[in-house]
């Protein structure tokens, strides 16, 4: 089957028009030892048996973490957090899987319920005054939090701090390339900010600080000290989060936060390859008009019924143009009802719970690591469910050797920081037993 519509008269008809004799004319820019030559090495067409048998090979090679025969303790963005039935019950309605982004309100009243439930909740989870529908994933939301904040502030210098996840830091950086703002990095001190750094680079010209706790190794910042450095020059803080750490943690709100950004996907999302996952983000409402996305807000009609429209809809990339401060127009819909019905299952006290249990286990694992000889803990800071574990063994053939039990014993840092090439992240989930725990240990210490 031809699946090319266009007949050659067409073709020749299009060309003529433009003004050119042929499409390679349309190329003649590209240098042609970067074009494609010949035909693309595709392999033959097969018979659809033998497609489902070649992907079911393909899909056996595949280990998942929820497998009898696989520990994980995999972490560094993606958790293995318990998901109640309810939440895949639901959300694999074919009413919510096949519906689109709501641009018609009053015919999308369910999807737009459910947004609205979910920013209420993710606003009593951070304690900021309003959220969004979402945005795609951490990444994104921190990099719309900073162009947020140079918008506010009408300031374009932003500090960084290297402690924030890598995979944010780098899309930041790529969304910020083109635009006036200047990114400067602050280095960490033993696995948390380094504050004399941040205080020589506070200054007035700075829109604010951009950091995350607890942080990408696994420590709790002073968020509260941060913020009050920020606000006396003048600067914004944008704090990124794991959700579940709001269980223990003071939130947002309470530790002077001006916007709340994060992962969603501890909240009912599977660790599903890394993604498709979900961007929280939530601010103050003196700073709602500068929010990228979405905002679902709750009306009355004629008759007094009680109904739901899109208060705030982002379509800046044609009506503000060169002053949009945003071109995010559209939200993970299917994943922020998954992680709507999540948090309605578990509650205050369920949510509470499994951070605790986070806690308490990561810290039991965590000194039985650090009284085996040839391991210690890297840093001597407060962390919630992840820490990062120095080895004297080489660090592939230890998770290597865990693996080969069943267990994948962490992260490699050497994928990210090169003066950490000696160490490995470990993350605890409350799905994790005791003997899992103590498995852990017992295997690093055959190594």
């Amino acid at each position: 089957m031809d699946y090319t519509q266009i007949t050659e008269p067409q073709t020749r008809e299009m060309l003529a028009t433009i003004g050119v004799e042929r499409i390679d004319d349309l190329f003649k820019d590209i240098p042609t030892s970067q074009r494609q030559a010949g035909l693309l090495d595709i392999p033959r067409g097969i018979s659809e048996p033998e497609l489902l048998t070649e992907l079911d090979r393909l899909a056996r090679n595949n280990t998942p973490c929820d497998d009898a025969n696989t520990v994980c303790f995999l972490g560094a963005g993606v958790y293995d957090h318990f998901i109640p039935t309810v939440v895949d019950a639901l959300a694999n309605q074919s009413e919510f899987v096949t519906a689109y982004t709501p641009y018609q309100a009053e015919a999308s009243q369910g999807s737009l319920q459910a947004f609205y439930e979910f920013q209420t909740m993710i606003c009593q989870l951070t304690g900021m005054d309003v959220a969004n529908a979402s945005l795609y994933e951490q990444a994104t939301a921190v990099a719309e939090g900073v162009l947020m904040a140079a918008a506010v502030t009408k300031r374009n210098r932003v500090l960084i701090c290297d402690t924030l996840h890598p995979d944010a830091i780098h899309v930041l950086r790529t969304l910020t390339y083109e635009q006036p703002i200047e990114p400067v990095k602050i280095p960490h001190a033993g696995g948390a900010i380094d504050m004399d750094a941040l205080k020589s680079e506070l200054n007035d010209a700075t829109a604010a600080v951009i950091l995350q706790s607890p942080n990408f190794l696994g420590t709790i910042e002073r968020v509260a000290e941060i913020a009050t450095l920020a606000h006396d020059v003048g600067a914004l803080v944008v704090q990124s989060v794991d959700p579940i750490s709001c269980g223990v943690l003071k939130n947002h709100g309470d530790l002077d936060v001006d916007i709340a950004v994060g992962e969603g996907q501890p909240l009912g999302i599977p660790m599903s390859y890394g993604g498709p996952f979900l961007g929280l983000f939530a601010c103050r409402e003196q700073y709602m008009r500068k929010m990228p996305g979405r905002i679902v807000g709750i009306t009355r009609d004629l008759d007094g019924k009680r109904g739901f429209c899109l208060t705030l809809q982002t379509r800046e990339q044609h009506i503000k143009r060169q002053r949009a401060t945003s071109n995010v127009c559209t939200n993970q819909g299917l994943l922020a009802l998954r992680a709507a019905i999540h948090m309605a299952a578990m509650g205050k006290e369920g949510i509470r719970t499994v951070a605790r249990q986070c806690l308490d286990k990561a810290h039991y694992l965590s000194e039985k690591i650090d009284a085996l000889d040839g391991y210690n803990l890297k840093f001597d800071t407060p962390f919630f469910r992840e820490f990062v574990v120095q080895t004297t063994h080489p660090v592939d053939r230890v998770l290597e050797h865990c693996h080969s039990r069943g267990i994948l014993a962490g992260v490699a840092m050497k994928t990210w920081f090169d003066d950490l090439d000696d160490c490995f992240m470990v993350a605890v989930t409350e799905k994790r037993t005791r003997k899992q725990l103590d498995d852990l240990v017992e295997a690093l210490g055959s190594v």
